[in-house]
């Protein structure tokens, strides 16, 4: 009996450890709009959803047990918008349509029905964007695929593991600001 209540408070401890690896910030933001016009009143409520999570790592694995220095690691930036209009709700995902630069070269990221579309400067169709259960993209052209993600700033962030060095690179298309 007292190897399994010992058991038992070993696993529940290393449980706990091991559960807190990830720091992660809620932000909602409601806006009710009223709007009386010649049928009545109608009222519009908009939530706007950010969710923001990041794993934590260490620099040093094996370094002092207090004070160990964090890894910088990419932060997965969540964003939703639900909006009710006389009691129905739809939720909207943040459009992500806009211009990116990368390597000197511009892109036009837009919306379609799967998820986004790429097109190059010349406006040819480079990539397709499609959204995973996790909140991140595959990115996939006739010659590579790459995972994706949106950072804090609306740059989108592609990593891509190469089989010769068995590296991952990053890419980082940076949004035109209007």
């Amino acid at each position: 009996m007292k190897n399994l209540i010992l058991c038992l408070a070993l696993t529940i401890t290393s449980a706990m450890v091991y559960g807190q690896n990830t720091n992660v910030q809620s932000e909602v933001k409601t806006t009710t709009t009223t709007i009386k016009d010649s049928e009545g009143e109608k009222q519009i409520v908009k939530k706007e959803k950010v969710q923001e999570v990041q794993h934590i790592e260490m620099k040093q694995e094996k370094s002092d047990p207090l004070n160990k220095e964090m890894k910088d690691t990419p932060v997965q930036v969540t964003a939703t918008t639900e909006v009710t209009v006389d009691g129905v709700t739809k939720t909207v995902d943040v459009d992500r349509s806009s211009y990116y630069n990368l390597n000197g070269k511009k892109y036009q990221v837009s919306h379609d029905n799967s998820g986004y579309t790429v097109f190059s400067d010349s406006g040819k169709k480079a990539a397709v964007l499609r959204k995973t259960s996790n909140n991140n993209y595959i990115y996939s052209t006739k010659n590579r695929t790459s995972i994706g993600y949106f950072d804090n700033d609306g740059n989108l962030v592609l990593e891509t593991y190469d089989n010769r060095t068995d590296k991952i690179t990053l890419e980082k298309f940076i949004i035109v600001k209007p």
